[in-house]
């Protein structure tokens, strides 16, 4: 990753966006503790993220250059490795504010320096596309207050307001060590351990709004050849919208949740992309009978909800990953349409 462009502004006020016919105004809320996620005890196997000496092992040589690897300019804790999440997003960042003529308003529930940002009418009232990336483990408590799920709630109410959501993945759900080890084998990524559980912040959200998804596993995409993910199935019939028009594939990642429709009808909750399994890696969603899962769904305006609400995983908008043409089509259509 190369230097910024752009001087880095960090202890700043967001400064509101005025209102413009035709150019949506999109802010993205990261629901985790920054503290409780980089203060987690790396002597611990579960249920947080990898040191940056772990990332540039099971990844080397990718951070031997000295812009990570020098502790005199990266943080080698766990806090280096959640600055790779921002540096990641940066391209979608820039990708949003050149296409639509407004920067993208980047928060945190609790941030480094450790303030608390709860999402109320000072992130909503100059946002018209919102993404909620769950990137919290669970294990920290994150959880949607009443005030703030009313909030989301009339804010959603509105129409032309646009809600995503992005729970991540959740590995080792079950207490049998013999099935958590099957689903670490099967993504095959040696930085996740057997139990990575997160996003209460999102599902206690989507429980509020009566979303009726559930993340859930992390699955390993199949491939058409060595990094390239297989082709999403697509159901453009029911794609009204052209969400993915434009799109054939997203970023490669080894584990991604199945977001898995609990209640509604396919009026209400669209699957709009399913994404083929590696099938030669023994899942028990798998041994179950299924081949693909839902990758990102669609429930369009309904009742009272003015807004639309999109799920669609957090690394989806990260360059960590990859990105090509395909994806940013559908960044273009999410920010656009």
């Amino acid at each position: 990753m190369s230097e910024q462009p752009t001087a880095r502004v960090y202890n700043t006020r967001h400064q509101p966006r005025p209102y413009t016919p035709g150019r949506r105004r999109v802010s993205v809320y990261v629901a985790w503790s920054y503290p409780a996620e980089s203060g987690a005890d790396p002597l611990k196997l579960d249920n947080r993220f990898s040191t940056m000496p772990e990332v540039r092992r099971v990844t080397w040589p990718a951070y031997e250059k000295p812009e990570f690897a020098d502790p005199m300019r990266f943080q080698q804790t766990i806090a280096g490795t959640l600055e790779l999440f921002f540096w990641a997003w940066t391209p979608f960042q820039d990708f949003t504010a050149e296409t639509t003529g407004h920067p993208v308003a980047m928060y945190q529930r609790v941030d480094q320096a450790g303030f608390t940002t709860p999402l109320d009418e000072r992130i909503l009232a100059d946002t018209d596309t919102l993404f909620v990336f769950g990137l919290d483990h669970m294990v920290t408590g994150q959880e949607a207050s009443s005030e703030e799920i009313e909030a989301v709630r009339a804010w959603a109410g509105r129409e032309g307001n646009r809600l995503v959501l992005g729970p991540h993945h959740d590995v080792g759900a079950d207490d049998d060590l013999t099935v958590r080890n099957m689903e670490y084998l099967h993504h095959g990524d040696a930085l996740v351990p057997r139990q990575q559980r997160f996003g209460r912040y999102t599902r206690s959200l989507m429980e509020g709004l009566g979303v009726p998804v559930e993340n859930r596993y992390g699955l390993r995409p199949a491939v058409r050849e060595p990094g390239k993910i297989a082709a999403l199935n697509i159901d453009r019939d029911l794609d009204e919208r052209g969400w993915l028009t434009g799109v054939e594939t997203f970023n490669f990642h080894m584990h991604l949740p199945h977001y898995a429709v609990t209640g509604g009808d396919e009026k209400s909750v669209r699957v709009l992309g399913r994404q083929p399994i590696d099938l030669a890696r023994p899942h028990p969603f798998t041994e179950a009978g299924n081949t693909e899962f839902n990758m990102f769904l669609w429930l369009p305006a309904a009742g009272e909800r003015g807004g639309e609400i999109l799920m669609a995983d957090s690394t989806i908008f990260s360059t960590l990953f990859g990105a090509d043409d395909s994806l940013r089509n559908f960044w273009r259509n999410i920010v656009t349409k």
